[in-house]
């Protein structure tokens, strides 16, 4: 069976395990702390980034590459569940929203989010309070681009769920997780997160908890 390694609260991470689970696959986890450094997980990815498939000791490092490699050798057997769609143009706006949140998002969001309030609780150092309130901020605008997108479509990237809707869901939830998603402020985010959050595969990722740290009331609650 293949195995993931990953961190429950790296969004890159449950990004690939909601794929997974959206596909009805199943694969054996290995939870890693990425600021560690292990030498058992840097020889899988030298960069030290979680997540990391292992398959047929092949080790398939990052979000991107884990999505092009699932659809690759499992998409057409999908049927209704592959996450790209089968026409070109359509992929392309799937893969440009992957972008969009694997990389902005996280750069400009997450990314400070999860390494100021929990990295630093682990691996030492204060929060920047800084890197913080430039992320609520950012947070905002992004909150935007969501609820536009879904206020014209079915789902983030057109009439089916994809990757899209998996990645941006992903992020939102370890913001969700922190208490820095101001929900009130696009209704239509809002319901579209509550459609995603409601599906089975995001039932695992809803249970994972940093100790000593518990996320909001409403972070497991379906009805929001």
């Amino acid at each position: 069976m293949a195995t993931l390694h990953h961190y429950s609260f790296c969004p890159h991470s449950r990004f690939v395990r909601l794929a997974l689970g959206e596909m009805g696959l199943q694969s054996d986890e290995e939870e890693e702390r990425p600021w560690a450094r292990e030498e058992s997980f840097l020889r899988l990815n030298p960069s030290g980034a979680t997540p990391v498939f292992l398959e047929n000791d092949i080790a398939i490092p990052g979000a991107g590459v884990i999505a092009e490699y699932l659809d690759e050798t499992r998409g057409l057997g999908l049927n209704g569940r592959r996450l790209l769609p089968p026409d070109p143009a359509g992929r392309v706006e799937v893969r440009r929203l992957l972008d969009w949140f694997n990389g902005k998002f996280h750069e400009e969001v997450t990314g400070y989010l999860v390494t100021e309030k929990i990295v630093k609780r682990f691996s030492g150092g204060a929060p920047d309070a800084a890197a913080i309130r430039a992320a609520r901020s950012n947070m905002r605008y992004h909150l935007r681009y969501i609820g536009f997108l879904s206020g014209s479509r079915n789902w983030l990237a057109g009439d089916h769920l994809t990757y899209a809707d998996l990645a941006a869901a992903a992020h939102l939830s370890c913001a969700d997780y922190l208490g820095d998603v101001p929900w009130d402020e696009d209704e239509t985010a809002k319901d579209w997160y509550a459609r995603v959050k409601s599906r089975p595969a995001f039932r695992r990722i809803l249970l994972d908890r940093v100790p000593g740290m518990l996320p909001p009331d409403h972070y497991a609650d379906l009805d929001f």
